[in-house]
């Protein structure tokens, strides 16, 4: 029988329980390395809820990254390594020690001082002796602008960084000409060395007007099935499929979405 509330200790024993020898085959199988797709859906799909201002939906999909959180948890328990409880006593010395000014005696009145304070510490419980050993902890997963983004703010930290911005679209430019002049020459590895450098700098330059890479481009991948699904909307309602549509015609449609979908917007 479903309650209408439950507790946190519920959610561990659920768990447990489709763990258990006589539980549930699927979630009996499961490791910490079948899990990890898992867990970067639901990350994503919380995403998703925040992008679409559901609140009931970024409640649900809240509850599944939760789930994760226990599942492993619960693995780890079984393995005899740490519990959901480690877990939380982590974090909570993690909050701790890493806001002294809340919990202790030093000062930081604004977000840039609690940023250079919270880098210290997490760089001295690490036992980072230097900035590249600062520069390799940032996960190799991660995905590759955000990863780049993380980087080049850890590299600025100790002034490795461009004075002004006008220099940061120089330096966009001098990369986007250099992969012009090599596209041509059919060279794969230095095409791809090149396309390479010109995405770090395009990251360089949201750093400087504080754009998130990742969800700038996310927002334009978005914007542009919009801005298809018009295309072939509009083509269906005159009788054509795309695939009997011209370039040409598909351009003038794709003119037509640009307006009509910012119309929508505003």
């Amino acid at each position: 029988m479903l309650k209408e509330k439950y507790e946190f200790s519920e959610l561990i024993k659920i768990v447990s329980l489709l763990r258990c020898e006589n539980g549930c085959p699927w979630d009996r199988e499961q490791t910490h390395e079948s899990l990890k797709k898992y867990i970067i859906e639901e990350t994503y799909e919380v995403l998703e809820a925040i992008d679409l201002k559901s609140r009931d939906k970024l409640s649900e999909e809240l509850g599944d990254l939760l789930l994760q959180v226990v599942f492993c948890s619960q693995i780890a328990d079984e393995e005899g390594k740490f519990n959901i409880n480690d877990v939380i006593t982590g974090i909570c010395r993690k909050l701790i020690t890493r806001h002294p000014h809340i919990f202790g005696d030093v000062k930081a009145d604004t977000p840039d001082q609690v940023n250079v304070n919270w880098e210290a510490i997490k760089k001295k419980e690490k036992g980072l002796k230097s900035q590249t050993g600062v520069l390799k902890d940032v996960p190799s997963n991660l995905p590759a602008l955000m990863r780049s983004y993380k980087v080049q703010q850890k590299a600025a930290q100790v002034g490795f960084d461009w004075d002004n911005i006008e220099d940061v679209l120089n330096k966009v430019y001098e990369e986007i000409q250099e992969l012009k002049d090599v596209y041509k020459s059919k060279n794969v590895e230095r095409i791809t060395e090149e396309m390479g450098d010109a995405f770090f700098s395009l990251v360089n330059l949201s750093r400087f007007l504080d754009v998130q890479p990742e969800l700038a481009l996310t927002g334009t991948t978005n914007k542009f099935i919009k801005r298809f699904e018009f295309i072939e909307n509009e083509g269906l309602k005159a009788g054509k499929r795309l695939d009997d549509m011209s370039l040409s015609e598909m351009d003038e449609l794709w003119e037509k979405a640009k307006i009509h979908i910012s119309e929508k917007k505003d």
